[in-house]
């Protein structure tokens, strides 16, 4: 395989693990996924949403999950752009009568592929 075959799937791991991590409430699955020092930041329903990674996996450890609320797994990978080092993702997340977009920075650390920023929104259905 090329470079940016093994690339794109590996970042293409990171984003599964972080979906399955969302969907199931898996902290530690999320963290794996996450650089310590990203930043979560964006709007729900309007209103400023900005944490520290830590912050925000406080709130996916003290949330049901999709999945313990029965929930059907619809997130999906809309699309990823990698150049060199670095790479951009976006992502829907259809859960709790929510219709989220994730944008999701990544770059390489150590010669793993980590997200390093997370936007998100939600958009009305």
């Amino acid at each position: 395989m090329n470079n940016y075959t093994d690339n794109a799937a590996a970042v293409t791991a990171v984003l599964s693990n972080y979906l399955n991590g969302v969907f199931n409430g898996d902290v530690d699955l999320l963290r794996s996924a996450f650089h310590p020092q990203a930043l979560v930041a964006g709007d729900v329903n309007g209103q400023p949403y900005f944490k520290t990674l830590d912050q925000y996996l406080d709130g996916v450890k003290n949330r049901k999950s999709p999945f313990e609320l029965g929930e059907k797994f619809r997130m999906e990978i809309l699309s990823i752009e990698i150049i060199n080092m670095i790479a951009v993702a976006k992502l829907r997340l259809p859960m709790f009568e929510f219709n989220y977009y994730d944008l999701l920075s990544l770059t390489k650390v150590n010669g793993e592929w980590v997200i390093v920023n997370k936007l998100l929104t939600n958009v009305s259905i």
